[in-house]
């Protein structure tokens, strides 16, 4: 897996948890935190969400019409089967973001707002999430590369 690389596809944030995000373009990515202004930042050991356009393309095949940022992921990729990274991968974004992957999916609560408004959700099968290491700016377009 290593040297594998993909492309940030969408940069997504939101005011508060539990609804989709918007994307944004550009965002600064903060050590210890998430991606600055996003209801998730400093949320444990979940300070970034990143779901593979690939895994959304599964939802589309049911039918369902979703967007970048729908299942409330901060981070939209392609090229990397994220869902198969261990723990504890590292990955570049751009020239100096570093993030480790700190969990594989996750449980959705009751009353989950992107499970009621989608009818299904792949982050609990496909999503991960991650901590910033080294932060710095993102964009969409920059490059990920799975370090190791």
């Amino acid at each position: 897996m290593e040297g594998m690389k993909g492309k940030i596809l969408s940069v997504n944030i939101s005011k508060d948890k539990g609804e989709k995000k918007t994307n944004v373009g550009r965002c600064r990515l903060i050590k210890d935190k998430g991606l600055e202004n996003d209801a998730h930042a400093g949320f444990m050991h979940r300070q970034v969400s990143l779901l593979a356009k690939e895994s959304m393309e599964k939802m589309k095949q049911k039918g369902i019409d979703v967007g970048y940022g729908d299942f409330a992921e901060n981070l939209t990729t392609e090229g990397i089967n994220l869902s198969l990274l261990p723990v504890g991968t590292k990955l570049r974004i751009g020239k100096n973001v570093v993030l480790r992957v700190s969990q594989i999916g996750k449980q959705c609560h009751m009353g989950c707002a992107i499970f009621m408004q989608v009818g299904d959700c792949i982050m609990p099968r496909e999503g991960i999430f991650a901590e910033v290491i080294e932060d710095g700016y993102i964009k969409v377009g920059d490059e990920i590369e799975v370090l190791e």
